[in-house]
């Protein structure tokens, strides 16, 4: 057995048909779907966050990402003098 669990809710996957900890035969059925699911959730959701696809064993999880202003750090503290 293999699941996908999306690992925090936001308001658009509550409001999709989506379901959270879905169960599947095969793994190669789950990381389809899984596939299929993060492609949906980063194309048709409000675009407030960014989602994010991993394999744990033969489950798959799909998390919400750092904002991009969290992730790009160039050490600069934004106070103007760095460049």
């Amino acid at each position: 057995m293999s699941t996908i669990n999306i690992a925090q809710e936001c308001g658009c996957f509550k409001k999709s048909d989506l379901e959270n900890n879905k169960q599947f035969e095969t793994k190669d059925d789950a990381l389809i779907e899984a596939k299929s699911m993060h492609k949906h959730m980063n194309e048709k959701f409000c675009g407030k966050h960014a989602f994010e696809l991993s394999e744990n064993g033969d489950d798959f999880v799909i998390a919400m990402k750092a904002p991009q202003q969290a992730q790009a750090s160039s050490g600069c503290c934004g106070g103007g003098h760095c460049s």
